[in-house]
């Protein structure tokens, strides 16, 4: 290679690396997101005050919660039981600002169970890719956490279930004080 081939060569490179460093800077939020790697709607401030950590079986995968859920429910429908093995899914909901994935990235697994499909196309449910726990279901505005993950010594008021959806497709009936629906809370009839 002659030597106007190899500073041509050098020059873009340069120029190239330039612009790649003036994008970053100009949107360091943006930024963070692509090494995080979940977006730009989850957590990035760095005044980040931790409530609660979660983290999958081998603990390969981890992240945190800056606040109180909004809402935990009971979900009874035909996919949660098909997925989680179990006649019942308990999710506590948190908005996405609200988390910060701490670990494992690059061990995160998305099932769209309406497409059938190993993506991460919303909703989708998250896994570990190493144990495969259950991490998550990930929406289009909220992250419905499973609260047995979460590293506490006693449930906190705010993550006890406020009600059951899609009550009509339980495989058991359950005693409880709390309300029952037919499909989505505040959607649906109360049974």
């Amino acid at each position: 290679m002659n030597i106007f081939l190899t500073v041509a060569l050098f020059l873009c490179l340069k120029n190239l690396a330039a612009a790649v460093a003036v994008a970053m800077a100009s949107d360091s939020h943006d930024a963070f997101h692509a090494v995080n790697g979940l977006g730009s709607e989850y957590a990035i401030d760095k005044n980040f005050q931790v409530k609660y950590t979660a983290s999958c079986h081998c603990g390969a995968v981890e992240y945190q919660a800056c606040n109180d859920p909004v809402d935990a429910k009971i979900c009874h429908c035909r996919d949660c039981q098909r997925l989680h093995g179990a006649p019942m899914q308990w999710a506590a909901i948190f908005h996405k600002r609200d988390i910060l994935l701490t670990k494992g990235k690059e061990h995160l697994k998305f099932y769209n169970s309406g497409l059938g499909e190993w993506k991460r196309v919303l909703p989708c449910k998250v896994s570990c890719g190493n144990c495969g726990t259950p991490i998550a279901d990930e929406g289009r505005n909220m992250w419905l956490a499973f609260p047995t993950l979460f590293h506490f010594h006693q449930i906190p008021d705010s993550f006890r279930p406020s009600c059951h959806i899609f009550y009509g497709s339980r495989v058991l009936d359950i005693k409880d004080d709390i309300t029952k629906w037919s499909g989505h809370k505040g959607r649906s009839t109360l049974l």
